[in-house]
């Protein structure tokens, strides 16, 4: 039998399986998908956000960049702490704060109160996060892995991408200048019915063996240290000036170096936050490295397609996030499609999927070049419907064999390294590709029709890289199945 599906008899399961599992994944990709969500949401609320609040553009920046650098500093500790304590204790602290942080962040009457329930909701949202893959890692085997891997894929890809179509829905919805509160108020009911089901479906997990482990304090502190020197400076883009945040970026590959070293000597006698032996897998290294390197060209689609649509074109909030509903539609299907032909394909579907992507993205470029006026919307469509499915490919097959080697017991730790690389690289594509962007708005006089497609083909780029080692992936693998030298 080749697994078990949503609504499979008890009597079919595989033997030891929890009869429970499908319906324990579900509980968890509503919550991942809502914390996912709210990481491209604001975006097209933030005009809204700045109306009603009188914020400036600092605080507006820590409303977006604030949720993502609190969101990727929690994720490696937040894994392990689901290894050591049980996932479901840390699935429903994640969601509990995360739903009493939106409630904030929907009544916040000034601005500095909205950064502070933010940074609290993203940290919130990093709790969450590594829970979902570790319960895949502990719930599931072979082929129904790869089809609830596909299911995360498909969470993932269409929250990013669908995240500006419901912003503007609801902004559209709440009308005035409290409109942007739904973006946050559709958060509490969803996270409330989450923590009721988590407690019915999702089983609490005890350890086989009652082992008394350290939670590796100096190495949470050198981690966090690293990766918010490595971040700080991207999530603020345009915002900080000057070589001090190169500087910034520079010593946080330092401190993660230091990190490195720690985790090496403290391994020696005790468990590590991150253990290292994880990278001695070919399959999950290059697996992070593509996935790192796909946010930073993925994440940064929807940033800039925003821009200039808004910005450039004057579409409101939900025409805009109307543009991109063709790359989740393609997404969404392609990811389940994905998950399915995984464990027959391996890597050589991620390696067709990017390369797809790459290509749609091209001819999207090539769209705006042709129809650049207020119909770009139509002629982008269909390059980004195929950029989707491209995506679909890329994302929850690359997960599924990037985490494919690992223990079930390093399944939540395993999640938060790759997740983290996936936050990094969103945060280094925004901050590279946004500086593209506005740099040519600069320089052309306003002309954002091709601030865009100069910005998108350096998206592209990203994908390139990423397929290049996609492909060395795949050269290893064989060869390591040949034995060839």
């Amino acid at each position: 039998m080749s697994g078990g599906s949503p609504g499979t008899a008890a009597a079919r399961d595989p033997e030891g399986a929890d009869p429970r599992r499908w319906k324990a994944l579900t509980v968890c990709l509503v919550a991942g998908f809502m914390t996912l969500l709210d990481v491209s949401i604001v975006n097209v609320a933030l005009p809204a956000i700045r109306t009603g609040l009188d914020a400036s553009q600092s605080a507006l920046q820590w409303v977006v960049s604030g949720y993502a650098l609190t969101f990727g500093l929690a994720l490696i500790p937040a894994g392990r702490f689901g290894d050591m304590y049980g996932r479901r204790n840390a699935f429903v602290l994640g969601v509990v704060l995360f739903t009493l942080a939106s409630a904030a962040s929907g009544i916040a009457g000034d601005a500095s109160w909205l950064v502070v329930a933010r940074l609290v909701q993203g940290a919130a949202g990093g709790v969450i996060t590594p829970q979902v893959s570790g319960l895949i890692q502990q719930l599931f085997r072979g082929a129904e892995r790869g089809r609830a891997f596909g299911m995360l894929g498909t969470v993932i890809g269409v929250s990013t991408a669908i995240g500006p179509l419901l912003g503007g829905a609801l902004i559209h919805l709440g009308g005035g200048t409290d409109g942007w509160r739904l973006v946050f108020y559709v958060n509490v009911p969803i996270g409330i019915l989450a923590v009721v089901l988590a407690y019915r479906y999702i089983r609490p997990h005890v350890p086989a063996e009652r082992v008394r482990e350290s939670t590796d304090p100096v190495g949470v502190l050198l981690l966090a240290g690293g990766i918010t020197l490595v971040l700080l400076p991207l999530v603020e883009g345009q915002e900080w000036h000057g070589a001090g945040k190169w500087v910034s970026a520079a010593a946080g590959v330092v401190v993660l170096a230091g990190f490195a070293a720690w985790e090496h000597h403290y391994g020696r006698y005790s468990t590590p936050v991150v253990d290292l032996s994880l990278f001695r897998r070919h399959s999950y290294t290059l697996g992070a490295l593509i996935g790192t390197l796909y946010f930073a060209g993925f994440t940064a689609i929807f940033f800039i397609l925003t821009l200039y649509l808004q910005n450039g074109l004057h579409y409101s909030p939900l025409e805009a996030g109307l543009a991109t509903t063709p790359f989740a539609a393609g997404s969404a299907v392609a990811a389940a499609l994905g998950g399915r032909l995984v464990t027959r394909m391996g890597r050589p579907l991620v390696v067709a999927g990017l390369l797809l992507v790459a290509v749609s993205l091209c001819v999207t470029a090539l769209a705006v070049w042709l129809v650049p006026g207020e119909h770009v919307a139509w002629a982008t469509a269909l390059p980004l419907l195929a950029a989707g499915v491209g995506s679909g490919l890329v994302i929850s097959p690359n997960q599924t064999l990037t985490l494919s080697e690992v223990p079930p017991a390093m399944g939540g730790a395993a999640g938060g390294v790759l997740q983290t690389g996936q936050r990094i690289g969103a945060a280094l594509g925004i901050a590279a590709i946004g500086s593209v962007f506005f740099a040519e708005v600069a320089s052309s006089g306003g002309d954002q029709a091709t601030a865009f497609r100069h910005s998108l083909l350096v998206t592209v780029a990203f994908v390139l890289v990423a397929l290049v080692v996609a492909v060395a992936d795949v050269v290893v693998d064989r060869r390591t199945r040949t034995g060839s030298p």
